[in-house]
């Protein structure tokens, strides 16, 4: 973490990766990478992501506040949960995720966010 004070906006990320039906805006501040992460109804990880990622499952970690919208986690061992707004959710590595319903997730992901939706 760093000893200078600092403000950023995700209006004027420091990086966005667009995917279909989805994009993670990134921002690099106190020595962390955080990401703002939207997902349209209709995305699903291994439908979007999982052809560009190169592995069966995510095996990136999420820790993350969801704004907005549902999102289904499948993780490896089978266990299945919904994700809603106001939630603060841990998905280790090996899930695959959806969005539920017509409303776009909106989340922030504090962990390692430099990673998601990378090839």
């Amino acid at each position: 973490m760093s000893d200078a004070a600092e403000r950023k906006s995700f209006g004027t990320p420091d990086e966005t990766r667009s995917f279909e039906f989805g994009e993670a805006r990134q921002l690099k501040i106190g020595g962390a990478d955080i990401g703002l992460l939207t997902f349209q109804p209709g995305w699903r990880w291994t439908e979007h992501i999982k052809p560009f990622a190169g592995t069966d499952l995510c095996e990136q970690p999420h820790f993350m506040y969801h704004i907005s919208g549902t999102l289904r986690a499948l993780m490896a061992d089978g266990s299945e949960f919904d994700i809603q707004a106001g939630d603060v959710a841990l998905l280790p590595p090996g899930h695959d995720a959806w969005v539920v319903g017509n409303e776009p997730v909106i989340a922030i992901d504090w962990y390692d966010a430099s990673n998601c939706a990378k090839a």
